[in-house]
């Protein structure tokens, strides 16, 4: 499976932690963002979103870790558009109240508790 994980860049390390075990299971990751550092020019933001944007495209999975940022439901939206698979992961039950009508969408997975059974979870899905 070649998967994209979206996140907010405070969830760097959460992201690294379930690339590497999906990567350890035989997956393959389209794009690790988490090795930029802050765009600083309007150069830095176009390389990064078409990067972003195409490792979105070559996913067969994308995996929503929120809480995500404005890139992450630009991603989101991106791998609705195309018809991907979505799993979206929370370690809380989002209320009513802060959600987006998209996570709910019937394309999208939507998964809330401790990230390690969530990860496992995917792992065993696409095994």
């Amino acid at each position: 499976m070649n998967f994209y994980i979206a996140s907010g860049l405070d969830n760097k390390e959460i992201v690294r932690r379930v690339r590497d075990r999906l990567i350890a299971a035989g997956h393959v990751h389209t794009y690790d963002w988490t090795k930029n550092s802050r765009a600083m020019s309007v150069a830095d933001l176009r390389a990064i979103g078409i990067a972003e944007r195409d490792a979105v495209k070559a996913s067969d999975v994308i995996l929503v870790l929120l809480p995500g940022g404005k890139g992450t439901h630009i991603e989101l939206g991106i791998g609705i558009g195309l018809q991907k698979k979505i799993h979206l992961y929370s370690d809380k039950e989002i209320a009513v109240n802060t959600a987006t009508t998209f996570y709910y969408l019937d394309q999208i997975d939507y998964y809330y508790g401790e990230l390690e059974s969530f990860i496992t979870y995917i792992i065993d899905l696409y095994a």
